[in-house]
C-alpha cells in the first residue's frame, strides 16, 4: 500500500482542534517507511527484486524486523506520540500521531505477502492483496478518497492546495502502478521512495497550514 497509508492522516487531522497538522500527521502515516529506506541504505533492513513476487509489486522486503514489526511499528509509534505531545503540549495530538504510525502495519497487513513479523521472528503475516490488484486497487484508492472527502468536508480553507495535494497523491500513485519495475534495489530505488514521501509530505505541510476548523458560533480555529 503506498497513498493509501494517508487515509488514517487525513482522517486524524480532521477529529478537531486538537489534532496536529496534516504535515505532521503525514509524516506519522509513513514514519516506518522513512525508517525502512533509511535503515536500508545503511544496509540494516533489506530488500531485492523478485519479479513475480507479487502480481503487483516485486518486493521481497526480507528483512525488516526494527521498521515492519509489529513491536518494530509500535516503537516508532510511541516515539513519534511522546514527541508530538512534548513538542505541541497535546496530549490527545500525540495519541491520534502514534495511531497514525501504528495503522501503518494493519495496512501493510492487508497488501503485503507474508513478510511482516509480530517481533522480528520466523513467522510472518499478510494478507497478500497485492496478488489482487481487482481487491487492492479499489481498495486504496477508496479509502483514500474517503478520506480526504472527511478532511475537507470538516475543515475550512481554499480547496486549491487540497486538490493540488490530491493530484500528486493519485499521479505518484499511477507512477507506482504503471510505472517501469525497477531492476535492482540500491540507493537509488530508496531515495526516489524518500523524495516521493518528501513531496507529500511538503504538499501536506502547505495544505495544514491553510486549513482550520469551525467552532460553535462561527469563530475559526486553527488545527495544532
Amino acid at each position: 500500500m503506498f497513498i493509501g497509508h494517508f487515509a488514517p492522516a487525513f482522517a486524524a487531522a480532521a477529529i478537531g482542534p486538537r489534532s496536529p497538522k496534516l504535515g505532521t500527521l503525514f509524516v506519522a502515516a509513513q514514519l516506518v517507511d522513512w525508517g525502512f529506506f533509511g535503515l536500508a541504505m545503511l544496509g540494516v533492513e533489506k530488500m531485492r527484486i523478485e519479479p513475480g513476487a507479487t502480481a503487483m509489486v516485486p518486493f521481497d522486503l526480507y528483512h525488516m524486523p526494527y521498521t515492519h514489526s509489529l513491536a518494530g511499528t509500535g516503537a516508532w509509534a510511541l516515539a513519534f506520540a511522546l514527541i508530538v505531545m512534548v513538542w505541541q503540549r497535546n496530549v490527545t495530538g500525540g495519541l491520534l500521531a502514534g495511531l497514525v504510525v501504528t495503522s501503518h502495519w494493519a495496512l501493510d497487513w492487508l497488501t503485503h505477502r507474508p513478510d511482516l513479523t509480530l517481533m522480528g521472528g520466523e513467522k510472518a503475516y499478510g494478507l497478500g492483496l497485492w496478488n489482487h490488484p481487482a481487491v487492492a486497487m479499489p481498495l486504496e484508492i477508496g479509502i483514500t478518497l474517503a478520506a480526504f472527502a472527511f478532511y475537507v468536508l470538516r475543515t475550512r480553507g481554499p480547496i486549491a492546495p487540497p486538490l493540488v495535494l490530491l493530484t500528486a497523491l493519485l499521479a505518484l500513485q499511477a507512477v507506482n502502478w504503471f510505472g517501469p519495475e525497477p531492476e535492482t534495489a540500491g540507493p537509488a530505488l530508496y531515495a526516489q521512495a524518500l523524495l516521493a514521501f518528501g513531496i507529500l509530505t511538503a504538499l501536506a505541510m502547505w495544505v495544514g497550514e491553510n486549513r482550520y476548523f469551525v467552532r460553535r458560533g462561527g469563530l475559526a480555529t486553527p488545527s495544532v
